[in-house]
């Protein structure tokens, strides 16, 4: 099962954000992510967040592996609450819900993940903390 790469790489489809106040600033940011349970697993990436990057970071955890919807997604006032469905290539389902809370520099998200593997239910737990490091990003080698 893949639930670590839920570790919130955040790229999505579904609805568009609601939102009251700035999200966050383009720019070189950092981002620990931490899968809490079934199991424990970090991993640490910095990248680059442009202006047109910026509705995919704030739209809710997905990555190359998933495709997720969030149609119980609320950003507004420096909150974030979100609510949906991950589902692999493969066709699994995996129930997500968070919160979390974001300023210009700042982003935090904790998601609740819940799915049934070789019929056993397994829920976990995991958090992104991210930073703006840099008002630029490095230059690629």
């Amino acid at each position: 099962m893949r639930t670590a790469v839920l570790g919130l790489m955040i790229l999505t489809t579904g609805a568009t954000p609601v939102r009251s106040a700035p999200a966050i600033q383009p720019g070189y940011w950092e981002s620990t992510n931490r899968l809490l349970s079934p199991i424990h697993q970090t991993s640490t990436e910095k990248r680059c967040i442009t202006a047109t990057d910026v509705e995919k970071f704030m739209a809710g955890p997905s990555n190359r592996h998933y495709a997720c919807t969030y149609p119980g997604r609320v950003i507004a006032g420096g909150k974030i609450r979100l609510k949906g469905v991950c589902v692999s290539k493969t066709g699994q389902k995996v129930a997500v819900q968070g919160a979390g809370a974001y300023t210009p520099i700042s982003f935090t998200l904790t998601a609740d993940i819940a799915t049934v593997f070789l019929g056993l239910n397994i829920v976990g737990r995991a958090t992104t903390d991210a930073r703006r490091i840099g008002d630029v990003c490095p230059v690629a080698p």
